[in-house]
Order: structure tokens, then C-alpha cells, then sequence
């Protein structure tokens, strides 16, 4: 009952954060969208920025952005901060259940460090702290006013991160927790720079007195670093249902492709928004670039085929998989924490390996993710049995 009831809290929380995760990333994409398309008022009106007109929904819109504040405080005035730190709890929640809950499943690997569950869920909760704290203080540093080198030192933490994360974790838990990070470092970006700053904007607006830019100037620097780091934050939630991505040797350099990739993309579309269809289309190439790189980098190696000397009874594969990985691919799974086989695949007869042969090769042979965190002690002769199995079919 405890894991049934535990797969509902894990499906409802995850819902959760996908939802709330959806309404913070659309909300920014707007803002940006809509600052990158003002054009001088039609009508001309020094108190305003600019304006941009756009339908939706059978209607017109107007948008209207002051240059300071407008002459009297609106009531209501929207705030968009509650989506984002939503999105932070119910992804740290989630974390928590799955990765730092169940660490010897899915972040404990010995093969890279041998951590006990404590050391493993201290490291990850540790990581999240240090990463903010880090860049904090090189956002409040001296390179702040230089827009350039804070880059370059964001990346340098970025790089230690992933390169840190995949050292000491599985690949599925390292990339979870960069993503985290990363998350963590966006939302408190809100909590403690943009929000603030806008605070004290609405202060000196309701006292009537002039508004100190410095606050706004550094809300924006967060919120441009936000928007940057969006797509490689989405890409790490979903990176879990692909196991080539995190299973190589060298991950942490996929990681670190796939954040360039995201970034570059963000990159073009914002200078989309500014300068139309004549913006420059270098950084989509350079993101096609790095793609198709990454693509070929990671392809598996070809094997060649075995010799009828060789070959491997299906018996032989069935005990091999009896052993090792029905105890959770099974339509009655005795793994503790499994109700279900994972994503419904099942192993219970040979018909089941002749299915799902290509997926037992990728899985256990190719990748190794498989059995996950090798709970069951797959040894590499028998990792060799299966990979001539299927070579030999």
C-alpha cells in the first residue's frame, strides 16, 4: 500500500510541476517577447517606454510599458512571481520522493562514488545551495558590470557543476540535480533580485518620489540570465526517459552540449524578437552544429555479429534476465518501491525477451542503465551473453 500510495503522490506532484512549470516559462517568454517588440506610442505620451498592439482570441490587446511608473498606482497590480516558486517547490518535492527517498535506486552509483544514501542526498541538497551561493556572489562582484566576463564566469560554474554532478552521482541523478541547480538559481533570482526590485520600483511610486534604477538594472541582469538558462532546465526534466544521454562516460560533456544547444536557440529568437526575419541566423546554425556533433559523438558502437561457436541459447538469456531484471520488469515485480513494471515492459516469458530483444540490447548491453543502478549485480560477462544473443539473431 505504501508504494501504491507513493506512485500517486509521485504522478499528482509531478502534474503539479509541470503545470505550474508551464505558467512561469510562458509568463517569461511573454515578458521578453513583449519588451523586445515595443514601438513608440501612437499617441505621444513622454511617461511611456513604448507600446505594442496584438489580437488573440477574437480580441485586441494593447500593452503599454512606462519608462518609470505611471502617474497613479493601478489596483489591481499583477504580480508574476507565485508560478516560479511553485515550480521550485513542487520540483524539489519531487526530487526529494524520488531521488533522495529512493538514492540507492536512482543517484547512488558505486562505480563513481561510493556514497551511503545520507552522503549521497547531503552532496545533492549541498550542490543546490553551493551553485546559488556561488553565483550570487559573482552577480554581486565586480564582473557584474561587465556583462561579458559575469557570462564567462557563469559558465565556468555551469561547467564545474556538471562536470562535479556526473562524477559523483549515476548519470540519471547528475543530470536531475544540474537541472535543479540551475532551477534553484532561476527561482531565487526571483525571490531575492527581481521581486525585491520591483518592490522598492512600487514604493517610490506610492511615495511620489524618483525611483532608484540600480534595483531595476540588476532585476533585469537575473531576468536575462533566466531566460538563457530556460531551455536546458527543460531539457533536464525530460532527460530521464532518455538514458544515452546520461549513460556515456563522458555525460557531463553531453550535459554541457545539450545546455549550448538550449542557450543558442534562446539566444536566436530572442534577437528574433528585436530584429524580425533580418536577425541573424548564426546562432541557429551553431546550435545545428553542435546537434549534429553531439549526434555523432554519442552513436553506439557497431559490433559485429558472433560465430555459431559463440552463440546463446535463449534459455540462457531468460536466466540471465530471471535474475536480473524481471524482479522489476514483471507483471508482479518483488523489487520493494515497484508496483508496476517501469513504462509496462515485462520479461515474464521468452516471448516477452523476443519482443523487447532491441531494448534488453540497448538497455543492458549498449548504454548499461540497465538494471537501473545495477541494483542486481549484472556482471560484464553477462552483459557479453546478451549482446551475443542479439548480434547472433
Amino acid at each position: 500500500m505504501e508504494t501504491y500510495l507513493l506512485d500517486w503522490l509521485n504522478l499528482l506532484v509531478r502534474w503539479l510541476h509541470l503545470i505550474t512549470g508551464i505558467a512561469w516559462i510562458g509568463s517569461s517568454f511573454y515578458f521578453v517577447w513583449l519588451d523586445n517588440h515595443l514601438l513608440p506610442p501612437i499617441k505621444e505620451n513622454e511617461a511611456l517606454q513604448g507600446e505594442v498592439w496584438s489580437v488573440h482570441g477574437g480580441g485586441f490587446y494593447q500593452a503599454q510599458k512606462y519608462k518609470v511608473a505611471p502617474p497613479v498606482m493601478p489596483s489591481p497590480l499583477h504580480w508574476f512571481k507565485w508560478e516560479a516558486y511553485s515550480t521550485w517547490m513542487s520540483g524539489i518535492f519531487l526530487l526529494a520522493l524520488v531521488y533522495w527517498y529512493g538514492a540507492e535506486i536512482y543517484l547512488v552509483d558505486i562505480t563513481r562514488a561510493d556514497l551511503s544514501k545520507t552522503q549521497a542526498v547531503l552532496s545533492g541538497a549541498g550542490g543546490l545551495i553551493a551553485g546559488w551561493i556561488v553565483y550570487d556572489l559573482l552577480c554581486r562582484s565586480a564582473l557584474a558590470k561587465n556583462d561579458r566576463l559575469l557570462s564567462a564566469a557563469v559558465t565556468l560554474l555551469i561547467i564545474v557543476a556538471a562536470y562535479g554532478f556526473c562524477q559523483i552521482f549515476s548519470g540519471r541523478g547528475a543530470f536531475i540535480h544540474f537541472g535543479a541547480m540551475i532551477g534553484t538559481i532561476m527561482v531565487a533570482n526571483v525571490f531575492f533580485v527581481i521581486i525585491p526590485g520591483q518592490k522598492l520600483m512600487v514604493e517610490s511610486a506610492l511615495k511620489g518620489e524618483p525611483s532608484d534604477p540600480t534595483p531595476g538594472l540588476k532585476a533585469k541582469q537575473r531576468s536575462v540570465h533566466n531566460t538563457y538558462l530556460t531551455l536546458p532546465v527543460l531539457f533536464v526534466m525530460i532527460s530521464n526517459h532518455y538514458a544515452f544521454t546520461y549513460s556515456g562516460e563522458y555525460n557531463w560533456v553531453t550535459l554541457l552540449a545539450i545546455v549550448v544547444l538550449g542557450a543558442l536557440i534562446r539566444v536566436y529568437f530572442v534577437s528574433r524578437h528585436k530584429s524580425g526575419n533580418t536577425a541573424s541566423k548564426i546562432p541557429l546554425l551553431l546550435a545545428a552544429g553542435v546537434l549534429a556533433a553531439l549526434i555523432y559523438s554519442g552513436r553506439p558502437a557497431v559490433l559485429l555479429p558472433v560465430t555459431s561457436s559463440q552463440a546463446v541459447t535463449l534459455s540462457e538469456v531468460q536466466m540471465v534476465i530471471d535474475t536480473h531484471c524481471t524482479v522489476c520488469h514483471s507483471a508482479t515485480p518483488s523489487q520493494p518501491g515497484f508496483t508496476a513494471a517501469p513504462l509496462g515492459v515485462v520479461f515474464d516469458t521468452q516471448a516477452d525477451i523476443n519482443r523487447q530483444a532491441q531494448q534488453i540490447y540497448q538497455q543492458a548491453v549498449v548504454s548499461k542503465v540497465m538494471p537501473i543502478g545495477n541494483l542486481t549485480g549484472m556482471t560484464e560477462a553477462e552483459r557479453t551473453k546478451l549482446g551475443a544473443w542479439f548480434l547472433a539473431r
